[in-house]
């Protein structure tokens, strides 16, 4: 069978496992992490047989698909990125980062080698491996590895006659990392002559892709952080949910779970307007934002140093209990019941600033009301979300023996699971109600503050100027003063909570 296929390309065999990883990692077939080979393979191809051979999956933010349910690695395919290595490629540094104009001046002098030395990263597909609801390699399309005494050899499909190749059903190569550059190459450039280095998984496991994606990407250095956050679900596991504290990812994989709770859950105010992949040319804030904001606020830490109030779904340094007993579901539903009840309370509010907002004539149809969900909003920019989910938090950790929210126990009714679905879990909550009167109130108070950006049309030069203190490092911190001055204001229980906020956070000694 060996001899039927057309090219045979030489490989070398590298063996990289420790006996503790069989011990200390935990294999999932559920959980896309099925244990790996304990080697992988190093070897040359053409640009042009590399880039036939491979199919490149996107992650898609579809209406109302979870985020565990995307199981694709890859961040969309940014042109311009391909043109510049492309350029590079030709031309090399510092050539190819030269103005049309400069390149007609006599530089060919600056002219280099467009060398790619660092690897490709690749998963070869077995025969088992499915994508694509189902789909596998068609046998003859599959990419094979011969292992003799001599040498290891990887032997490209029995199909593979000419250039323009195309596989029956899946692409038998996938990409993991390097899609950019893999993509630069085009009729412009002789791609038989140009080889690139490769790095091949065989039958790699979408979770360990995701993984390897990670620590190429984001640990040595930053890519778009939504995307980054975006990989979450397939990088974790139960422990990553339900213990916090120790590494910051465990926070971070929780902000992320709450974040896409918020985005696919219909009956949120913030169904499917939440940014998730980062992508430019949007008014919606981004994934990473809602994650940073998150950090900062529900699911900080409970004590430490320069923490005067805990993150209500936080736990004690070192611990792995959480301040309230809540599931992942209670969480959720508690951030989408403040913002749900926060939209209707500035529906509600015919205020200056609303009116302001609402009789502004925007360049795209806004299907919410403008002064909540429009693009000169606070309640709809990374710094508004921030300072609510703030002084929220803040409140009701503050208030949280007087709403007996340790009381809120599902364990009780569903068993200690807990495996009820959001929407049931919304719905407990919203039977709640002592809770819900102190979340209605709390909102009607918040949407009576003035929630216009700096941009917006008709302010003031002294509404102007206390707008444009909320910008920067610091002006986070004064727009949470402004606004707990505002709360503070009304002599009730809230009012009175929001003084003492006021006090521990030092903004008394202004």
């Amino acid at each position: 069978m060996i001899n039927k296929h057309t090219y045979k390309i030489p490989a070398l065999k590298v063996h990289q496992w420790l006996k503790g990883w069989d011990k200390g990692i935990i294999f999932s077939e559920k959980g896309h992490r099925r244990r790996p080979s304990e080697t992988f393979y190093i070897f040359s191809l053409s640009a042009k047989k590399l880039r036939s051979l491979s199919g490149i999956y996107r992650r898609e933010t579809k209406e109302g698909v979870a985020r565990t349910e995307d199981k694709n690695i890859q961040r969309a395919h940014d042109q311009t990125r391909s043109q510049n290595i492309r350029e590079f490629i030709k031309y090399g540094y510092p050539w190819s980062e030269l103005s049309e104009s400069l390149r007609k001046e006599k530089f060919d002098d600056l002219r280099k080698p467009g060398w790619l030395p660092t690897a490709i990263v690749v998963n070869i597909l077995g025969k088992k491996d499915k994508r694509n609801n189902g789909k596998l390699v068609d046998s003859d399309d599959l990419v094979c590895i011969d292992e003799k005494p001599q040498g290891v050899s990887i032997l490209l499909p029995k199909s593979y006659k000419k250039d323009n190749w195309k596989p029956k059903n899946l692409y038998p190569i996938e990409i993991i990392d390097g899609q950019h550059r893999l993509f630069a190459f085009d009729e412009q450039i002789n791609q038989e002559d140009y080889e690139l280095p490769v790095v091949a998984f065989y039958e790699l496991d979408i979770s360990w892709q995701a993984y390897l994606f990670w620590t190429i990407n984001i640990k040595p250095k930053r890519i778009n952080p939504s995307l980054a956050f975006d990989l979450y679900p397939l990088l974790r596991t139960e422990e990553w949910l339900d213990r916090f504290e120790g590494h910051k990812i465990y926070r971070e994989a929780r902000a992320q779970e709450l974040t896409e709770a918020l985005w696919v859950e219909k009956k949120s105010s913030w169904y499917n307007r939440i940014n998730m992949l980062g992508a430019k040319g949007s008014y919606s804030v981004t994934q990473a934002a809602w994650i940073r904001a998150l950090l900062k606020s529900y699911v900080k830490s409970f004590e430490g140093p320069g923490v005067s109030i805990g993150g209500l779904f936080g736990a004690p340094v070192g611990k792995d209990e959480v301040t309230i007993p809540w599931s992942r579901q209670q969480q959720a539903a508690l951030l989408i019941l403040i913002w749900n009840l926060l939209e209707e309370n500035v529906k509600k509010f015919n205020g200056k600033w609303a009116r302001n907002l609402r009789t502004v004539r925007y360049t795209r149809k806004i299907d919410k009301d403008p002064a909540f969900a429009g693009p000169l909003s606070l309640f709809n920019d990374d710094q508004g979300i921030s300072v609510v989910l703030q002084i929220t938090n803040d409140i009701l950790f503050l208030r949280a023996d007087d709403l007996n929210l340790k009381q809120w126990d599902l364990r009780k009714k569903y068993g200690p699971d807990i495996t009820i679905d959001l929407k049931t879990t919304l719905i407990e909550l919203e039977n709640k109600k002592v809770i819900v009167k102190f979340l209605n109130k709390l909102t009607k108070m918040l949407a009576s503050f003035d929630w216009r950006s700096s941009g917006t049309p008709g302010l003031s030069q002294s509404e102007k100027i206390r707008k444009l203190s909320y910008r920067g490092g610091s002006g986070y911190r004064e727009f949470r003063r402004q606004l707990l001055e505002h709360l503070g204001k009304k002599n009730n229980s809230i009012g009175k909570t929001a003084k003492e906020i006021y006090k521990r956070l030092g903004f008394d000694k202004k």
